[in-house]
């Protein structure tokens, strides 16, 4: 457990997921502009949509980051008071070529909570415990949003050296990175 600025950041438990915990998290996003790669360069374009999470699709993020947990993951969650405010995880089992990738399948902020520094710790958080895991690079489907890609770039995030097929088959648009821990 650790606190920092009001906010408590825990490992999370199966106990601890249940429909309760993202009751009152804000999962939206604006998206006006995205990177897309064309001949092998990543180029910036227009291209505005926005997201938001709804009780069907949180049901399935839950789901997920249970199944994670069970298969050996672990789940992280800022919290301010007792409301979730930020959460990510890192999966169980290492892949690649040289079984040194584990990957960061969630990282997001309520959107109200965002732009304090808590989704740059809970990714320093993701990072040790990967690396505790044995892990020696984490991989990240990411959004192609400017505002994500940013984040990642300003975390030391990079272009994958590998690439995960079933990881990129999920969602083709996304852009596939790592970091080095």
């Amino acid at each position: 457990m650790e606190k920092n600025n009001n906010i408590m950041y825990r490992e999370l438990h199966l106990d601890d997921l249940n429909a309760a915990l993202l009751k009152t998290f804000n999962r939206y996003q604006e998206t006006k502009r995205v990177w897309f790669k064309d001949n092998e360069q990543y180029k910036l374009k227009a291209d505005y949509f926005t997201e938001q999470w709804d009780d069907e699709k949180k049901e399935l993020v839950i789901h997920s980051l249970r199944h994670c947990v069970k298969t050996g993951g672990s789940v992280v969650g800022a919290f301010i008071r007792t409301n979730l405010v930020g959460f990510a995880n890192v999966e169980g089992e290492l892949f690649g070529s040289n079984k040194e990738y584990l990957e960061l399948p969630y990282i997001h902020v309520s959107n109200e909570c965002r732009n304090r520094g808590i989704g740059k710790k809970l990714f320093e958080l993701c990072c040790i415990k990967a690396k505790q895991m044995g892990a020696k690079k984490l991989y990240i489907a990411t959004h192609p949003s400017e505002e994500t890609q940013y984040f990642y770039q300003a975390a030391g995030c990079i272009v994958a050296v590998e690439i995960n097929q079933r990881i990129y088959d999920k969602e083709p648009l996304d852009i596939q990175l790592e970091r080095v821990l």
